[in-house]
């Protein structure tokens, strides 16, 4: 993994302070075998153009106080606060929340229930008035915090990334539009694990692939450790938090 990122380092780029970020996976279990959403992102981004990636992006304003039903594990809770300053439960809330917004600005999708009706108040002008409009509450209980990783320095954009991983059935609604030639993600696909390793990915995507599989093949439990990638002294570290 440290030569295929060497690749993609440009020495003459400063060192960015990596951004809050967070990414979904969304898994159809149901599947013989597993499948898993992916989508490829437009070829005149500059940061990872062309690319099979999981839907996802950095923490705004309005992922602070949307509202939700269900909260994040305990287990979820903890990791998520481990290894970073000024550690919150509202932090960790809007991280999971980040997850689905993007997910449904990048794919139409929205994850949540239908159970209660809609939200009586969302933040106001953003992407989150769709999820009243269509009765949808995000549902924070759905979501597994599988993984993190920070991108290496020397990049044109550096995240610090939360992935989470949800069940198809968590799809309450389906908003038609959001994925086309002109958008972020120009196509999307239900693909196994196997087509998936096929695809043109970034390093890290094949990376936090394995171990979903591992944490699959493990029972899936919250309970269980959580990857922390990150390159100290030029070489990637894997931490469990």
């Amino acid at each position: 993994m440290d030569t295929l990122v060497a690749r993609e380092r440009n020495a003459s780029l400063p060192t960015l302070r990596p951004v809050d970020a967070s990414t979904l996976i969304i898994m159809d279990r149901r599947a013989k075998p597993l499948k898993i959403l992916m989508g490829r992102r437009h070829d005149g981004h500059r940061f990872m153009p062309g690319k099979f990636v999981f839907p996802g992006g950095r923490i705004e304003a309005g992922d602070r106080s949307m509202t939700v039903a269900g909260a994040l594990h305990p287990r979820a809770e903890q990791a998520l606060m481990a290894r970073v300053t000024r550690p919150s439960v509202q932090r960790s809330r809007a991280l999971a929340l980040a997850a689905i917004r993007e997910t449904f600005e990048e794919t139409g999708l929205l994850l949540g229930t239908r159970d209660y009706g809609s939200p009586e108040s969302v933040p106001a002008g953003t992407p989150w008035e769709a999820f009243r409009e269509h009765g949808v509450f995000p549902d924070l209980e759905a979501l597994h915090f599988i993984g993190r990783a920070i991108t290496p320095p020397k990049r044109v954009k550096r995240f610090d990334t939360r992935f989470f991983a949800v069940d198809r059935t968590a799809i309450a609604r389906e908003v038609e539009g959001a994925v086309g030639p002109d958008s972020e993600l120009v196509e999307l696909a239900w693909v196994t694990m196997a087509e998936a390793r096929r695809l043109d990915l970034p390093p890290i995507t094949g990376v936090l692939l394995g171990e979903l599989e591992a944490r699959i093949a493990a029972g899936f439990s919250p309970q269980l450790p959580v990857p922390f990638f990150y390159q100290k002294r030029g070489h990637f570290v894997r931490e469990l938090l």
